[in-house]
């Protein structure tokens, strides 16, 4: 008569026990104060998952950042802008008003102004990105910064780490920045040249267990960020991997990056040093200290250029989304156009809203993804929104060539942005991004072009498109984890 009896004690207790759990979990995740799709995603897979959830939410659920700026760099590199802007006051009475506000919603949302350059070349494919970046370091004289989500110890990048090796040897001050889980591969052999020339290395994130209270596993640089001299600088798309190299793979990544000179390399140095105090433990005081010496080199008197550029940052260290925000604000202002290229497309509701709202109104809204992205679930999910998107008159392609990476968006003839975040939540409020927003005709030209070279290489995407059962399930499966991917 026991065993009946002390049967329903434990259940009782489970149920006790779970729906304790469930509660506590629930007010955790409510108090993050998330998206509500997100947070109800959340909580749902807590309750299906009772051990397991905790574990999974633990390492890879929201976690509020911090990162700090380092004020007296930005206030100095702020200081050097004058002549920028003079010459971009100029610019910005010709320019239309939605175009001077996204510049203001970008300064606001970042803290990084409007600044000029001398140049600014659009770098198509891994070949030319690598020769462009490999002259600049070997013309640097100062100073060499490095900021990668992923540095494969391949060709390429066995290439890039001797260079970095000579240019230490010539005295050159080398400091290299990977994400410890992008670049895993990165073992102690490879790296022993490097640290023995005094190459600085540091680490963004460690994932090994224990070197944080919680984890921050799902949350990466993904920054791809090079700065010699602090006149010449790169961002964009590309890896240090052979897989974006056609001169190893003929498989290699279809993908695009930025060369610019002039003042607003200036921003792309000051992301990567905030990035670098952040990630090694680097003391900002005795950054600071050393600031009065070293900004001569570090934030040099670049000549002001005749192109309007602004360095866009934003991470999961601020709640305001600042890349999102200058994605749906350069939709919303458009008037002809609005061409965006993106490897994974995994919208929120704003983009989401801003792209069909832009053609329903007229807009000639065209979107570029890969037919088949190295992610299948982010392909199963971006597949189900085509519907939407063509009922509203987004005209879709999908690249079919190779696996396309390229991270872009060409607005009317003023604006082109290029930089390395996707268009999903992962980019937009999880991973540490940068992007550079150039005013005018200079890189709308040669990006607009090559986007049309592109869909040479892409089949558009039609109305009522056969598709089977088993596959419309699976895309509107996939969807469902929208907001966690």
């Amino acid at each position: 008569m026991t065993i009946p009896q002390l049967s329903d004690e434990w259940s009782t207790g489970l149920s006790l026990a779970w729906s304790a759990y469930i509660a506590i979990l629930s007010i955790w995740i409510v108090l993050q104060k998330r998206a509500p799709v997100s947070t109800m995603s959340w909580i749902l897979s807590m309750a299906l998952l009772p051990f397991a959830g905790f574990v999974i939410y633990y390492f890879l659920g929201p976690q509020r950042l911090k990162k700090q700026r380092l004020r007296r760099l930005r206030s100095r590199a702020g200081e050097r802008g004058d002549a920028d802007m003079a010459l971009l006051r100029g610019a910005a009475e010709k320019a239309p008003p939605a175009l001077r506000q996204m510049a203001a919603l970008g300064t606001a949302a970042c803290g990084l102004p409007v600044s000029s350059a001398t140049s600014a070349e659009l770098l198509v494919g891994g070949a030319k990105t690598f020769d462009s970046i490999f002259e600049a370091i070997r013309s640097a004289r100062h100073h060499v910064h490095l900021e990668y989500y992923i540095f494969e110890p391949d060709r390429i990048g066995a290439a890039l780490r001797d260079l970095l090796v000579q240019k230490a040897g010539e005295g050159v001050a080398v400091r290299l920045l990977v994400d410890a889980l992008g670049s895993k591969r990165l073992g102690s052999k490879f790296m022993a040249p490097l640290l023995e020339a005094g190459v600085k290395v540091g680490l963004f994130h460690d994932s090994r267990i224990g070197r944080r209270l919680r984890p921050v596993s799902n949350y990466r640089t993904h920054r791809k960020i090079v700065v010699c001299d602090g006149v010449v600088g790169f961002t964009g798309g590309v890896n240090i991997t052979d897989e974006e190299d056609m001169r190893t793979r003929a498989d290699a990544y279809h993908d695009v990056h930025l060369r610019i000179e002039g003042s607003a390399v200036r921003w792309l140095q000051t992301t990567f040093l905030e990035d670098w105090v952040y990630a090694t433990g680097e003391s900002p005081q005795d950054t600071h200290k050393s600031l009065p010496n070293l900004l001569p080199h570090l934030d040099p008197e670049a000549e002001a250029g005749d192109i309007p550029v602004q360095i866009v940052s934003s991470g999961p260290d601020s709640e305001l989304e600042a890349i999102h925000r200058m994605h749906v604000a350069a939709i919303n202002a458009s008037c002809q156009r609005a061409w965006l290229t993106t490897p994974y497309f995994v919208p929120g509701e704003p983009a989401l809203m801003a792209l069909t709202s832009a053609a329903l109104r007229g807009v000639d809204v065209r979107l570029l993804v890969p037919r088949l992205s190295d992610s299948f679930i982010v392909s199963a999910a971006a597949r189900s929104y085509y519907d939407e998107l063509i009922a509203a008159g987004v005209k879709v392609w999908e690249y079919k060539a190779r696996m396309l990476h390229s991270k872009t968006l060409v607005v009317d003839d003023n604006c082109a942005m290029i930089g390395t975040a996707n268009f999903d939540n992962r980019s937009f409020r999880l991973n540490f991004e940068v992007m550079a927003v150039v005013y005018g005709p200079t890189l709308v030209d040669p990006l607009a072009a090559q986007f049309e070279t592109d869909l040479h290489s892409a089949s558009w995407v039609r109305v009522n498109r056969p598709q089977k059962f088993l596959m419309r399930l699976m895309d509107a499966t996939a969807r469902l984890f929208s907001p966690l991917l």
